[in-house]
């Protein structure tokens, strides 16, 4: 066989169905037909391309001295291949579920997109994209069509591979991420499920702790124990009295052991899309590539981030993987992936997983020197030395400064405007929460969700990277929040210009994040870096970035912070979710509830003339390439017969 970073030894399609979408055409594109299957690859240890992945000289090999692994993919694409546009969009996937047309159709959730409900607005399939996904995690909970990956457990001459691992719970089950690690069993126990096998389940080598906010020191207070009731589960009992409440944090730090290579994932990413990118009898594409995106949300495009940043960019051949990437509310983090004891599914918030292993530097694109790590390094370093740096939009939300330290992907250590390569654009949808119109499964915060969305803006986007790469016609410019413009502020520049609202308790913490050792756990904090947060106006808005129509003519306050209640860790931040408080309808009712922000009635009179207060910043970000005529046409017929259209756009 001959050497090669990475290459794939065939891929098994199990099932073909064509065409899909109730047999639905698109325009001159026509109907669309999707293949399913598992990717058998494989990696040679000892090429370059593959070094930094951790353990992988640890795996087992075949006879040809290569790892083997699998990954479940999907492909989605025209039934006549020579209709599309060239493009070959990789939707990674988050956490084995697909996206991208749920997002950017605003299809039908669900992992088998063959349903004409699944086609939505039909977006993707109207403008030409043939759509691929594979697993690049392990571990992915079964069922409901998730994509999966199996790849294998390295071991020492001597055994297994152990080292120390921490696991943390919030026995809240609010719906979000980490619920799938717990199970409450009643109002004093729970259940909590390990990431990894215990090596050794002797309760000494072993250690619990809780913590009411994230900031309280680490505490093991009368009436905390615990048990494992087998390698993978513990049972614990919560402290009696309400110091401690459902919103507390047990973390849980234990001796653990076989990890797989979960680093394996980016090189299973790069090695699929260069094969779907040559001609070839085996290849489903058929040579129909022109051109490749890489589009994740959320985790999702922290792995791009990552994967970029790691040198994955750059396939078997030398030649460029990715030509572009849109990477969407990944703020300045990257992932918990290519490392011995992975947790690909934790992410840093306020609150919840504070200090995991997806968010020390380098945060932003271009290469600086962080003096607190004292490393030199950027996202793109790699990229560009090796000639196959992307062109990046990356995009963020309001909540992603507050929770994802996003204001590092702009500025350096202390603070100051960072400038970007000529190849990346920042984007920032003001005055809206990561997590797009999903309030929590139960009522943990002071204020309901914030509804407004960022999907459309996701669409303009997606349509002038792709423009960028194949007509050299430049993307708008960067609309982030920035120091010298006066929008890029401390929490405590917030708060001072933030209205007092009656109900409204202004957050007194967000996501800070120092220079950290995590050689130990839990890890050493350092020295702090300057997380900062976009300003806001008279009304508590964010200022800065693209501003929704629904912000420039808004009806209330909508925030990227959502502040826990009393019994849920109160004060702390939940979560991604940010918060919308409406204006008073008329000046009575304002005066009467003691509220400083203008009521609907003072501030426009009526309807008519809010609604054409919301048509001109709609035209507006048409003519600024940042909403699409389409979706503007969408919001201006909702808003003739009702205010009831926060989450159109």
């Amino acid at each position: 066989m001959a050497m090669r970073p990475g290459s794939i030894l065939r891929l098994n399609i199990t099932e073909h169905l064509s065409p899909v979408f109730g047999g639905a055409t698109f325009g001159d594109v026509g109907a669309y037909e999707c293949l399913t299957g598992t990717v058998y690859g494989a990696l040679d240890p000892a090429f370059p391309n593959n070094s930094s992945i951790v353990n992988l000289s640890k795996a087992p090999r075949n006879a040809d001295g290569m790892v083997e692994y699998e990954s479940e993919f999907s492909i989605l694409k025209p039934i006549d291949a020579a209709k599309g546009n060239g493009w070959l969009m990789y939707d990674v996937p988050n956490r084995g579920n697909k996206v991208a047309l749920t997002r950017l159709n605003l299809g039908a959730d669900g992992n088998r997109p063959v349903t004409p409900e699944h086609a939505g607005t039909g977006f993707l399939m109207r403008h030409g994209f043939s759509v691929v996904w594979s697993a690049w995690q392990t571990g992915v909970p079964a069922g409901q069509d998730r994509l999966n990956a199996r790849f294998p457990i390295p071991a020492n001459p001597d055994g297994p591979i152990t080292g120390t691992n921490r696991d943390e719970f919030i026995p809240e089950e609010t719906g979000g991420p980490g619920d799938a690690f717990i199970q409450v069993l009643d109002d004093s126990r729970f259940i909590g499920t390990l990431s990894y096998t215990a090596a050794d389940m002797d309760p000494a080598k072993a250690t619990l702790t809780v913590r009411q906010r994230e900031k309280d020191p680490r505490a093991t207070p009368p009436g905390l124990s615990w048990r494992y009731t087998d390698d993978r589960h513990i049972e614990v009992t919560r402290p009696s009295g309400s110091e401690f409440d459902k919103g507390s944090i047990y973390e849980f730090i234990y001796p653990a052991r076989d990890p797989a290579v979960m680093g394996i994932g980016f090189a299973a990413i790069r090695d699929l899309m260069a094969f779907l990118r040559k001609p070839g009898s085996d290849n489903p594409l058929g040579g129909s590539i022109r051109h490749t995106l890489g589009f994740g949300i959320s985790q999702s495009g922290r792995v791009l981030r990552d994967f970029v940043h790691l040198g994955f960019n750059r396939d078997s051949d030398g030649k460029q993987v990715f030509d572009a990437i849109l990477p969407v509310v990944g703020g300045s983090r990257r992932t918990h992936i290519n490392h011995a004891f992975a947790q690909p599914g934790r992410y840093s918030r306020q609150h919840e997983d504070h200090s995991y292993l997806d968010d020390q530097f380098p945060f932003s694109y271009p290469v600086s020197h962080d003096p607190l790590s004292r490393r030199t390094d950027g996202i793109l370093r790699r990229a560009a030395a090796g000639r196959v740096a992307p062109k990046i939009i990356h995009l963020d939300t309001d909540s992603d400064l507050w929770v994802g330290r996003a204001s590092l992907v702009a500025t350096d250590h202390l603070g100051g405007d960072l400038p970007m390569p000529d190849n990346v654009r920042l984007f920032m949808a003001s005055g809206i929460q990561h997590a797009v119109h999903k309030p929590p499964v139960k009522n943990v915060t002071e204020w309901p969700g914030n509804p407004l969305g960022y999907s459309s803006f996701m669409r303009a986007l997606l349509i002038a990277l792709t423009e960028w790469v194949e007509k050299g016609i430049a993307p708008p410019a960067s609309q982030f929040p920035s120091r010298a413009e006066g929008t890029l502020v401390t929490r405590e520049q917030a708060e001072a210009a933030f209205p007092k609202i009656p109900g409204v308790t202004f957050p007194d913490v967000l996501n800070e994040l120092t220079c950290r050792d995590h050689s130990v756990e839990p890890p050493r904090e350092g020295q702090p870096y300057a997380v900062q947060i976009a300003a806001v106006d008279a009304d508590g808005n964010s200022k800065g970035g693209i501003r929704h129509p629904l912000l420039t003519a808004p009806i209330g306050t909508h925030t990227g912070w959502a502040v826990r209640i009393p019994g849920y860790a109160a004060g702390d931040l939940f979560t991604i979710q940010g918060s919308y408080i409406p204006f008073a309808e008329t000046a009575a009712e304002r005066k009467k509830a003691g509220d400083p922000r203008p009521s609907f009635e003072e501030r426009y009179g009526s309807h008519a003339e809010w609604a054409a207060r919301v048509v001109e910043a709609t035209e507006a970000l048409v003519a600024d390439r940042l909403l699409l005529r389409e979706d503007a046409d969408r919001l201006i017929a909702a808003i003739k017969e009702s205010r009831d259209v926060l989450a159109v756009l």
